[in-house]
């Protein structure tokens, strides 16, 4: 579904990116880790069109999306820290968002239902913890039955609750044919949803195994200590 050919990008004498080759197919639930400054979010923003390569393509079902533009209604996106005009409220921030793309006509109403969203929709964004703005950026996120979605650290500030109701839903969609891309640090979290994990290190693919594979590999059966021995041994 996305193809990454030989993706460079550099910001002056700074390597971000080098010579990253990976593919990712439908129906997967794919965590993208690696320390920070290794490459995830340029990676992610590249695919997402708000960075340009330097060098390589990206492939969206065969056809690349360097300077394209009409893919993006296939992609939903959940930021780490999602930022909104601090006078709107919850109902106006969606409104704004439908009227972008009125042409959807099947609405993902499903995570505004589960997280109460509607009971708070006269609040403005700018009163709401961090948490219930994590849920507008996932309700966002989803709305637009999107054929592939990207979530950076999405349970990040969410309260355990708010948490599976978000794992059950990646699962779900999953199930639906989506192909959906998660960066975390929560290696538990990271098991439960996941199928398979890409490594980047220092703008490098480290590795891009399904999870089954890297216990396999190092005779491990949770995920932290299977990574933990790769790393250790390539050390």
């Amino acid at each position: 579904m996305i193809t990454i050919e030989n993706l460079q990008k550099r910001y002056g004498k700074l390597s971000v990116l080098k010579d990253v080759n990976v593919r990712f197919e439908a129906g997967r639930v794919v965590s993208i880790i690696g320390p920070n400054g290794s490459g995830k979010t340029t990676m992610s923003k590249c695919i997402l069109g708000m960075v340009l390569p330097d060098a390589g393509d990206i492939k969206i079902n065969n056809q690349s999306i360097l300077k394209q533009h009409a893919y993006r209604s296939q992609i939903g996106y959940m930021p780490q820290i999602g930022r909104y005009p601090e006078n709107m409220k919850i109902r106006q921030v969606l409104n704004m968002v439908r009227d972008m793309r009125k042409e959807v006509q099947e609405i993902d109403e499903e995570l505004i239902g589960l997280y109460g969203l509607k009971e708070m929709y006269d609040k403005p964004m700018g009163s709401l913890s961090g948490g219930t703005r994590q849920k507008v950026s996932a309700a966002l996120a989803f709305l637009f039955n999107p054929q592939i979605l990207i979530l950076d650290e999405p349970t990040a500030g969410l309260d355990p609750v708010s948490a599976e109701i978000l794992k059950a839903k990646i699962l779900k969609e999953k199930k639906r044919g989506r192909l959906i891309l998660i960066t975390s640090h929560i290696m538990s979290e990271i098991e439960e949803v996941a199928d398979e994990v890409m490594c980047l290190m220092d703008g490098h693919l480290k590795f891009h195994e399904t999870i089954a594979a890297l216990k396999e590999q190092t005779q491990e059966n949770r995920l932290s200590r299977a990574i933990a021995k790769i790393m250790k041994e390539e050390d």
